[in-house]
This record gives structure tokens, C-alpha cells and sequence, in this order.
């Protein structure tokens, strides 16, 4: 089969040809339909991710696929299903073998690219403004980063949680998106002051930042006696300065916030928390957004759209057309 892998130290991503692999007792064989990209694999390439795996690896973290046979003794889906799998690696592949107990049907109203890029995007933005934030409605949320993977999701989470939810991102069609998605204001972090411009409108009561850098800074500036901010990830490369006298001062909280780790740490947390979106996506209250789907021999353009913010939404690679 074919897959892609990073092999050597140079860590170079390459298309090769390997054995198709058999599953292992607890395991299912799954035929890859879509990988939704991430962040993540940019990281994982590099070799910087906090759950890089040992070379030589297969990236993808998420997956949608048909189960075709189930490991010795192994209870699961029946061969045939259509199932979403969060494996951490392996997605970038024509078949892989994955824990059964990582496998959430697909409803029959969810497209195989839809459901490749759901469980993280989703789930990360679910759990940290219900469970992290518990972010009540008419509370004032602001999304950095809010045309992104995840950014976008918290803008279509939070307004249906019945937050006012102010979206920042750059340029005018990212914040065209962000809008459709639910935002009530918008900032563009390329002409305009976060802090200046939030607080303008009333403060921010909970942040949700997968920026980094002096974006958080300027947020946490802008935050509400009280307030809570989430840590959800630096794409901007730039770890912030958290400064806990000011922290203290405000009586604002700090949450980060990795979803792989809670589906280690709290599974049931993260099982119930899927079943929720499912159904908000089946009743038509959430509708993934994916700017590109592209075919399996264009995973290094994939990637690229990550690399250089050209994407929003979810980008996902066609493994089977």
C-alpha cells in the first residue's frame, strides 16, 4: 500500500510503498477514505510535537475510513462500517489499523471528509468553552485565530452556546467566514488593536487562543475581572508571557487545554462530549467548514496550505476517492 513516511533524521516526507499492515487483537483494519490535516503534523514533522512517535512514522492524526476485518478477538464495529478514528498517526495512508475502541460511527448525514476533520477541531473547541471554560450564555468570547482548524469551530460552539462572539483573524475573507460562522464582531489582526478594539466593545469574559504570542498578550489585556483564557495552541511559533501577579490581580484563570491528552486522561469526557456534537451536527446546529479537499498525491501541497495560513477551516486529503 501506499503511505506516507517520515523515515530518516532529516525528516523529510516521502510517498512509499509498505506492506499493508493486519490487525493486532483490540485493533481494527481500516481502509482510509480522508485524513483531515493539522497543525499537529507540521509539529510532528519537525519533530516538536509533545506526542511525536519514534521514526520512522506515518502522520495523520484523524481519520475517516470503512472498517474491513477486526483483529482476534477483538469486539468492534462490524466490517463495512463508516467510522471516524482519532489514532495520533497513521492517516496518511491507504489502509491502517487502529484501537476499536477509537472507532465513532459516521451518521449517514456526514460526508467521509467531514467526519476525517471533526473529532479535534470540534472536540477541542467543545470541551474547553463547556468543560474547561464552562463559558455561560451572554458571556463575551473572543477567538484568536478565528478562521483556523479550531479557531473556527469555537466561533460556531460558542454563538450556539448564546455567547457574543468576537472573531479575530486577518484579512477581510478569513473574517468573512468568521462570520458566517456565528461571530458578532469582528477584529482584523492586520489593521486593528485587539486590546483596544475588545475592550472597546465591553471586555472579553473568555478567551480562546490558538495563537500564541503577543496576540494572548494583548487578549489577556483586554480580559474581564474573572475571566478565563484557554490554551489551545501557538501557531504563531511564539510561547506567551503569562504573568501570574497580573493573573492574581484580575482573578483570571489560565486553562490549557489538549484534547489527544484528555482522550487518554478523561475518555468518558471525551466520548460524551463527541456524542453532544454529533448531535448538534445532526440537528444542523454545526456545519464543518472545509476550505480544500485535495487527492492523496498532493499531501505536501496540504500541508503547505497549513504552513503559510492559506486555508480555513479544515484542510483534508481524499486517501480514496
Amino acid at each position: 500500500m501506499l503511505a506516507y513516511r517520515i523515515s530518516g533524521t532529516d525528516r523529510t516526507l516521502t510517498c512509499e510503498d509498505i506492506p499493508r499492515p493486519n490487525p493486532l487483537p483490540g485493533e481494527v483494519l481500516v481502509r482510509i477514505t480522508a485524513c483531515g490535516m493539522n497543525f499537529a503534523d507540521l509539529l510532528m514533522q519537525k519533530g516538536t510535537y509533545q506526542d511525536t512517535p519514534a521514526l520512522p512514522f506515518t502522520p495523520g492524526l484523524e481519520i475517516s475510513g470503512v472498517i474491513e476485518a477486526l483483529g482476534p478477538d477483538t469486539d468492534g464495529p462490524t466490517p463495512g462500517t463508516r467510522v471516524a478514528i482519532f489514532g495520533g498517526q497513521g492517516g496518511l495512508a491507504e489502509w491502517g489499523c487502529f484501537p476499536a475502541n477509537r472507532c465513532v460511527p459516521i451518521p449517514d448525514s456526514m460526508t467521509d471528509e467531514q467526519a476525517a476533520g471533526f473529532q479535534i477541531a470540534y472536540g477541542t473547541s467543545h470541551l474547553a468553552l463547556t468543560h474547561a471554560a464552562r463559558l455561560k450564555p451572554g458571556e463575551r468570547l473572543v477567538v484568536l485565530g478565528a478562521a483556523g482548524g479550531v479557531g473556527l469551530t469555537a466561533v460556531e460552539i460558542g454563538a450556539q452556546l448564546g455567547a457574543e462572539v468576537i472573531a479575530c483573524a486577518r484579512g477581510a475573507d478569513k473574517l468573512a467566514v468568521a462570520k458566517a460562522a456565528g461571530a458578532h464582531h469582528l477584529i482584523d489582526t492586520d489593521t486593528q488593536d485587539i486590546r483596544e478594539t475588545v475592550k472597546a466593545i465591553g471586555g472579553a469574559d473568555v478567551v480562546y487562543d490558538a495563537i500564541g504570542g503577543t496576540q494572548f498578550t494583548d487578549a489577556f489585556r483586554a480580559t474581564n475581572p474573572g475571566g478565563r483564557m484557554l490554551l489551545i495552541g501557538f501557531a504563531s511559533g511564539d510561547l506567551p508571557e503569562i504573568k501570574p501577579n497580573h493573573m492574581l490581580v484580575k482573578n483570571i484563570s489560565v486553562h490549557g487545554l489538549y484534547w489527544g491528552g484528555l482522550l487518554k486522561t478523561s475518555p468518558s469526557v471525551v466520548t460524551d462530549s463527541l456524542a453532544a456534537l454529533l448531535k448538534m451536527f445532526e440537528a444542523g446546529q454545526i456545519t464543518p467548514h472545509i476550505s480544500h479537499v485535495l487527492p492523496f498525491d498532493q499531501v505536501p501541497e496540504a500541508l503547505d496550505l497549513l504552513r503559510t495560513r492559506r486555508s480555513t477551516g479544515k484542510v483534508v486529503v481524499q486517501t480514496t476517492p
